[in-house]
């Protein structure tokens, strides 16, 4: 009597590519959740920078001028990250420069975002003449470098926050066209929007109640990868001096301001230029961790 020899059956395929996807976006979202409490902890540093900054940041002391990281300083206040030539606190000008670069850069991202949000709609929705001129001037402005016509514009209207905010606003304005303007084509050609127009519906309403929410998680994304950039680009124009003027502490002035003493007093610019670089690379992978949540064709393997 022949004896029965268990087989192994194999792991349903389909079963393993559901677990692997499942442990991607439960890592995904993990990454998420740590990129959002890093930009919450930067803000609520920001908001509450008048009573977590140490000392006064524009508040001069030239007794106290290039004094290294220590807790014990020469006119008697204690200076974790230091002074800068003219005897600020570099912590406190840090925490201040934060408040700073978050407001340019959610500035920056709500500007840009509503203006080519709302050109994008347009050139997707309504196509022919106004898509072909909607998308030359997009195409016309990315072949025209950015820190030119910064420059133009500033020299012209003069550096102050108001007109850092639009020239940085209106230099993102194609990524959310160019991205939406696609995502509409696709929808416009869709039956529920036939249908709605054959029962009477209003276009602005088809827009607002139909379109608008399908392209709301895009914008979201877009948004998140702007405000890396928009902060990046401050920091470059106060590099330059074309963006926030001193006193007021920025991490773009700061690193400028540094630059001549990196040899002797190398914590004026290396403090502010980490926590920017942190900032940036934080939020902009924060955005790819959330495009490959909202998009599961994009998960990584």
């Amino acid at each position: 009597m022949a004896s029965s020899i268990p087989v192994s059956v194999p792991a349903d395929a389909a079963g393993l590519e559901a677990a692997r996807g499942g442990r991607v976006a439960r890592r995904t979202r993990q990454l998420v959740a740590a990129g959002a409490a890093f930009v919450a902890l930067l803000t609520i540093m920001a908001v509450a920078a008048p009573w977590l900054a140490p000392h006064d940041p524009v508040r001069q002391s030239l007794r106290a001028r290039l004094t290294a990281p220590t807790l014990e300083a020469a006119d008697g206040r204690a200076h974790p990250l230091g002074t800068d030539h003219l005897g600020r606190d570099v912590l406190s000008r840090t925490i201040w420069g934060a408040r700073v670069s978050l407001l340019v850069g959610f500035a920056a991202v709500m500007v840009g975002g509503l203006v080519g949000a709302g050109l994008g709609i347009l050139a997707g929705y309504r196509g022919g003449w106004t898509d072909t001129i909607i998308m030359t001037m997009a195409d016309a402005q990315l072949a025209f470098p950015f820190i030119l016509l910064a420059i133009g514009i500033i020299a012209v209207l003069g550096p102050s926050f108001p007109t850092l905010v639009v020239v940085i606003g209106l230099s993102g304005w194609v990524d959310y066209a160019r991205v939406l303007r696609s995502q509409v084509l696709v929808l416009r050609s869709r039956e529920f929007v036939d249908a709605i127009l054959a029962l009477g519906g209003a276009v602005p309403r088809i827009v607002a109640r139909h379109i608008l929410p399908n392209v709301l998680s895009t914008l979201v994304v877009i948004a998140t990868l702007q405000l890396a950039r928009a902060i990046v680009l401050e920091a470059t124009l106060s590099f330059l001096g074309l963006g926030i003027q001193p006193p007021t502490p920025s991490w773009g002035g700061m690193i400028q301001e540094g630059r001549e003493y990196l040899d002797s007093a190398w914590w004026i610019s290396i403090f502010p230029g980490c926590l920017l670089l942190l900032t940036s690379l934080v939020v902009s992978r924060s955005g790819d961790w959330l495009r490959d949540l909202l998009d599961p064709t994009l998960r990584s393997e």
